[in-house]
């Protein structure tokens, strides 16, 4: 998988989703930042992101979507092209949230400070952080293209 590329089969709106399951995880020894698939038959490694460029936890989190053009054109759809609705059919998300240390050790995020970070709600928007007890702590996000600047 690389940054573009589609994961088929494609999800249709209102009617099935289709996804991936990435983790993100601290090197111990690197302290670099490493992203994996584990949806596939075993784990692939998908990349790294260096430790200068993601020092923090809090900013490796704010991550994991982000929508940037230049302000002289539209913007781009973002997740389903739909404003996010608490629906797995008809809004992009990301379920079974967890926080890890350097170590590998696994936390519920409901002890950890989470933050919505949208710019332009009315373009994209999140839900915010919620919990299901079978999808876990889940947030979906995303928005229609057109948005301008």
């Amino acid at each position: 998988m690389v940054p573009g590329q589609a994961v088929a089969p494609p999800s249709i709106y209102g009617e099935a989703d289709h996804y991936v399951r990435l983790s993100l995880n601290k090197d111990p020894n690197s302290g670099d930042w490493v992203l994996y698939r584990h949806d596939l038959e075993k784990p692939s490694f998908l990349g790294h992101f260096s430790r200068e460029f993601c020092p923090t936890r809090s900013r490796i989190q704010a991550l994991t979507g982000f929508v940037n053009y230049l302000n002289t054109t539209t913007g781009p759809p973002m997740g389903s092209g739909h404003f996010p609705d608490n629906d797995v059919k008809r809004s992009a998300y990301f379920k079974h949230v967890k926080m890890y240390d350097s170590k590998g050790h696994a936390w519920d995020p409901h002890t950890t400070r989470v933050f919505d970070v949208v710019d332009k709600p009315d373009c994209y928007n999140t839900t915010g952080l919620l919990f299901d007890f079978k999808k876990g702590y889940t947030f979906y996000y995303g928005g229609p293209s057109g948005c301008v600047g």
